[in-house]
């Protein structure tokens, strides 16, 4: 017999009413101090007239709220003019040229304690028809799809690494990249993740990081015959779900906290589950402007839950 689903109870709706409001908050996204004129970087040819940081907030802007790169632009002269700022906004064109090579810089908040990684993919749409037309008259063309790999920090919810690939990559293949992502100095105490990364090459790249990984095995799964590390550790794994039981495995290992990713996942489809830019290289910065949205949008203040019997 299925145990009760748990209920849960937020303990500072205040709090979390009032971050809420302020996501909607321009000056959240757009204040005097931010450098907005570019400079000489000592670099050989001319300098750029904006900075990152403008390129990234209107980027921001267009994705928040949805809009083309016009009026993207329309709304941060309105927000500058308001502002009683005199800069210059840059042109949909230079904002869509500097995208296809932008630094996106993702805010994080860095914990003291060790961390504790969870790791997931989703699909977002670039092109094809829509759910309802699909729905009504099936599908005559084919869709197509950019594969986004995600690392979260289980205690504030912040996405720390992002890739983006096509959708014939596998998950577990994209561990060495996402990791590199935290810096060699950062430290991991764990990396949470689904079956799919049920690989050697999963267990090398995390174990190499003196990490514990905690995947689920799959059910058919065999002890693996390597002497390595990361194989006994897979194999003790996979002893300990086939003594326990997989369900009270999962809750005696933390696996259930691998959720939060997937909650991570669906608020990224929030911003739009299709992405905007037409080229591959435009894309790539995209993606990471949702991921600084949502970062930003944790920064302003999360819901405290606790078990409500």
């Amino acid at each position: 017999m299925n145990p009760h689903k748990p209920r849960y109870r937020t303990t500072n709706w205040p709090e979390y009413n009032r971050s809420l409001q302020r996501r909607g908050n321009l000056t959240v996204w757009l204040s005097p101090e931010m450098p907005w004129l570019g400079g000489h970087t000592g670099a050989n040819g001319r300098p750029p007239v904006y900075t990152d940081v403008a390129i990234q907030t209107v980027l921001t802007l267009k994705v928040l709220f949805k809009l083309a790169l016009r009026q993207a632009r329309g709304l941060v002269c309105s927000v500058l003019r308001l502002l009683g700022l005199n800069w210059p906004v840059p042109c949909f064109s230079t904002v869509s040229r500097r995208q296809a090579t932008l630094t996106v810089n993702i805010p994080v908040r860095r914990q003291a304690e060790p961390l504790h990684l969870l790791v997931d993919s989703t699909g977002l749409k670039i092109c094809g028809e829509g759910e309802w037309k699909v729905k009504k008259h099936g599908t005559e063309y084919r869709r197509s799809w950019r594969k986004v790999h995600l690392a979260i920090d289980a205690a504030t919810l912040d996405v720390r690494a992002v890739e983006m690939t096509d959708h014939r990559q596998g998950d577990a293949a994209q561990a060495e990249e996402l990791l590199s992502q935290l810096g060699p100095a950062e430290p991991l105490a764990s990396v949470s993740g689904d079956g799919a990364y049920d690989t050697r090459g999963f267990y090398r790249a995390v174990r190499s990081r003196g990490a514990e990984v905690i995947v689920s095995p799959r059910r058919n799964g065999k002890p693996w015959q390597d002497r390595t590390d990361f194989a006994q550790a897979r194999n003790a794994t996979l002893a300990a779900a086939r003594h326990l039981g997989w369900r009270l495995w999962k809750k005696w290992s933390g696996y259930h906290r691998r959720s939060l990713v997937e909650t991570t996942m669906g608020r990224l489809k929030l911003l739009g589950e299709r992405l905007a830019a037409r080229q591959p290289e435009r894309q790539v910065a995209e993606v990471p402007v949702r991921c600084a949205i949502l970062n930003t949008f944790n920064r302003l203040g999360m819901p405290v839950t606790v078990t409500h019997a």
